[in-house]
């Protein structure tokens, strides 16, 4: 895990943008609106919304949800993914978040707005020393 997190600190952050994530099942019932939540997996996303009508990802039936997130420390892996044209960003294990709001625009469909936040406490230590798991702000 280190090796892996060191090599991730290597790549820049993205500046503060959107991205998004789908997943193929209804999860709002978990992210209610001004609730702070911390994600502890790594977690993929894209910032190109086509890729997400892959059924692997969120597809365009059935019950779904897609995580608009607002970051500011994503990585953007696209050099070193397999899967170049999907514009992948990894979230860091430890990223704190604030539901800022939910809705459903189509049957099935639930769209959650997450913005990442800089937490008070260190949940996830720098590899080695002099590097910045947040950018400066």
């Amino acid at each position: 895990m280190k090796l892996f997190l060191t090599a991730l600190t290597k790549i820049p952050c993205l500046p503060p943008s959107t991205v998004w994530r789908g997943i193929t099942k209804n999860i709002s019932e978990e992210f209610q609106p001004s609730t702070v939540m911390t994600l502890w997996p790594f977690s993929s996303c894209t910032v190109t919304l086509p890729v997400l009508e892959n059924n692997i990802y969120l597809g365009t039936t059935g019950n779904r949800t897609l995580l608009s997130i607002e970051v500011i420390n994503g990585r953007n892996i696209r050099d070193h993914s397999h899967f170049q044209t999907e514009d992948e960003t990894l979230l860091l294990p430890g990223t704190r978040m604030i539901v800022q709001s939910q809705f459903s625009p189509a049957s099935g469909l639930h769209v959650i707005h997450l913005k990442q936040i800089i937490p008070k406490e260190v949940l996830l230590e720098s590899p080695f020393e002099g590097v910045q798991l947040f950018p400066k702000i």
